[in-house]
């Protein structure tokens, strides 16, 4: 085995060989090791299912930066094994375990024997509805769930129906549609989680190289209400958003010239992230020296809750027939005007405002 089969991330060394690993999946590992560590921190324990390893990578971080007291690295593929526990061996003392089953059954065993963890890494490819409703039984309350979707095709308005069966949502296509697609997700298992007695409340939610990542904490009570779970209206004539309730449904219009809404939804109207646990993974981003990390997530940390849906900055150069206005500037002339506005991470050349268009477009004539 030369130097060349070799990979590192973080304080991660392993190799690829047969198993899977994404580069572009870095900064959402960074993430989820930021926020397994704050969580120890909080706690003093961290146990970790991670149930779809491939390489190992997540586990090896998980225990090597964040201090992670047991691992168990589930991947149903056994013809990754020899990679898979080399890369554990390799790295950690005795303090993981290594299976090949299917992640379902692995968390119906957890559930089963009450055998529940401080963190549950759910890293699939596609959607992530299969799982969903198993893997809640694996959490400790109190503890976090982190779940991928590459699903954005359903998501965001391109397949509404496998929308439908997946999550029980019907999406339509708008210029926000990659937030909606977090806030499905979440959704989606928020409702679980609420048919179940329990709730869960989001860390955060990243959108990042076409891939969905939410981190959710498992809390005993049910977090969804009319007020968080509801639906999306986005107006094509004029290209405004506004929230829709179930009781309003069927007699909403757009309140800006009157015109019939598109409605996407149901899903998660609430936080998309919760800004003071950010502001923690921001400080230990710092001191790790993180800095691209630290800059994302205190953009999060402003986005937190403001409404569930971005402007982009084509969309209001369109509708306002004017140049694109710089970002920053339109930020700005929106703050000094009274409304709340920041960036959006979710789309680089999108705002987040308590505005409505019509009001980003005449502060966009005057920036």
């Amino acid at each position: 085995m030369n130097d060349s089969d070799w990979q590192t991330e973080g304080k991660a060394t392993f190799r690829v060989g047969n198993a899977f690993y994404r580069p572009a999946g870095q900064m959402a590992r960074d993430l989820g090791v930021l926020a397994a560590a704050v969580h120890r921190a909080d706690v003093g324990q961290l146990r970790v299912l991670d149930s779809m390893s491939g390489s190992g990578v997540r586990s090896l971080r998980y225990c090597l930066e964040s201090q992670a007291d047991w691992v168990w690295a589930n991947d149903s593929n056994p013809e990754i094994s020899a990679v898979l526990r080399g890369n554990l061996e390799r790295s950690l003392p005795n303090s993981f375990k290594v299976t090949h089953q299917d992640a379902k059954r692995v968390f119906l065993e957890c559930c089963d024997r009450h055998d529940f963890y401080d963190l549950v890494d759910v890293d699939c490819f596609g959607s992530p509805a299969p799982y969903l409703s198993f893997c809640l039984g694996a959490v400790a309350i109190g503890g976090l769930l982190y779940v991928t979707s590459t699903d954005g095709r359903s998501t965001t308005g391109h397949a509404p129906d496998a929308c439908l069966a997946l999550y029980g949502s019907y999406a339509r296509s708008h210029p926000a549609a990659h937030e909606q697609g977090l806030r499905i997700l979440i959704g989606s298992i928020q409702q679980i989680a609420a048919a179940q007695g329990l709730g869960v409340e989001p860390v955060f939610s990243l959108f990042l190289g076409e891939t969905y990542r939410v981190m959710l904490r498992l809390v005993a009570r049910p977090q969804l209400d009319s007020q968080t779970y509801g639906l999306l209206g986005y107006c094509h004539r004029c290209g405004d958003y506004q929230t829709v309730s179930w009781r309003e449904l069927g007699r909403t219009n757009c309140a800006h010239d009157g015109h019939w809404l598109t409605i996407s939804g149901a899903m998660w109207l609430g936080a998309l992230h919760n800004s003071k646990q950010l502001h923690k993974l921001a400080s230990l981003a710092d001191q790790w020296q993180w800095s691209k990390q630290s800059t994302l997530l205190n953009t999060m940390a402003e986005e937190s809750d403001l409404p569930p849906y971005f402007y982009t900055l084509g969309e209001i150069g369109k509708r306002g027939k004017l140049d694109i206005p710089k970002r920053s500037h339109l930020i700005k002339t929106l703050q000094t005007m009274g409304y709340r506005a920041c960036a959006s991470h979710v789309n680089i050349q999108a705002i987040k405002t308590t505005a409505t268009l019509q009001t980003c477009i005449e502060a966009a004539r005057h920036s």
